[in-house]
């Protein structure tokens, strides 16, 4: 290990989550970094819910952060205290992306938290002016009105019972609403685990599409052929559908949850009973994004990684 110089190790999600999509990109746009963990002198618990598989005398003699992407507080029950204390006692400091989940976290523990929203790559989610020919790609008529969600729905491997805190009853309630005056309603969804949705929209006779599992140039094309993309988590860390939205100028309305009234502006953020007032605003959204998008947004991460090191 080289003297003086940081050295930060990423832990591994391995279910296709996004947080190894984080870690690819931070190892490409980063050369302090190591994919063995014993090379490392820092180590980012960036997939928290892994942090088991690591070597605990590796994680007591090495700074470490780790990342609580939100907290469901409908969960918070004696294992999940339990494992949060047995991993607390590792952690060096906290990252959260929202200051939702930073006012949620300091309620568990006295180590310090810094908040920063997660960045996104604009040179894979961008705009793509041609989007009659897109929606046609995909099965799409011009005059279609294309709703989206790119999300997961079920409790892990229930492929019945809805995951609440995403929302899925919320969105079905939403598309009933736009069903009345959106006679050519069709909604995309991808996403692992959409069943709950999907029987819904069955049953409610709205046709839709569902790409499981779209690589990212797909993923792009996908929020590029969208009329509107709506958000209706009752909990999130992010979600990056908002930051993704906002680089691609996605027209999306969403729930006051995670980082979206840093990225949306104030009409495009509805209460729960308020869904039809929301507007959303293209430009804002994308004028903000600038702010995260890779060459700003890993600026605070590497500054927190300094300070830590430093210290």
């Amino acid at each position: 290990m080289e003297e003086n110089k940081q050295i930060i190790y990423l832990n591994k999600a391995g279910e296709s989550w996004i947080t190894d999509r984080f870690r690819h990109e931070w190892y490409e746009h980063n050369k302090n970094t190591t994919r063995y963990l014993k090379r490392s002198n820092i180590i980012w618990i960036i997939s928290p819910w892994t942090w088991n598989k690591l070597n605990k005398k590796k994680l007591k003699l090495t700074k470490t952060v780790c990342t609580i992407h939100h907290i469901d507080e409908t969960k918070l029950d004696v294992n999940y205290i339990k494992d949060f204390e047995n991993r607390d006692q590792f952690v060096d400091i906290y990252h959260v992306p929202s200051s939702k989940t930073k006012k949620q976290l300091i309620k568990i523990t006295s180590k310090p938290i810094v908040q920063i929203p997660f960045w996104v790559d604009s040179k894979k989610f961008y705009e793509i002016k041609e989007k009659n020919i897109l929606r046609s790609k995909y099965g799409f008529k011009e005059n279609d009105y294309i709703v989206g969600s790119f999300q997961r729905d079920t409790e892990g491997h229930d492929l019945k019972s809805p995951k609440l805190s995403k929302g899925p009853d919320l969105f079905i309630n939403n598309l009933i609403k736009l069903k009345k005056s959106k006679n050519n309603l069709k909604v995309l969804i991808s996403g692992y685990r959409r069943q709950y949705v999907i029987e819904a929209l069955k049953n409610l006779k709205i046709e839709y599409t569902y790409f499981e599992k779209p690589n990212i140039k797909v993923l792009n094309e996908l929020y590029n052929c969208l009329d509107l993309y709506i958000v209706a988590s009752r909990v999130e860390g992010g979600p990056m559908a908002v930051l993704e939205c906002a680089t691609t100028k996605t027209p999306i309305i969403s729930t006051d949850v995670g980082i979206a009234s840093q990225i949306l502006h104030p009409s495009s953020i509805y209460d729960l009973d308020q869904f039809e007032n929301a507007l959303p605003n293209i430009d804002h959204a994308f004028n903000q994004s600038k702010n995260f998008v890779i060459s700003n947004g890993m600026k605070p991460f590497n500054k927190m990684m300094n300070s830590l090191y430093e210290s």
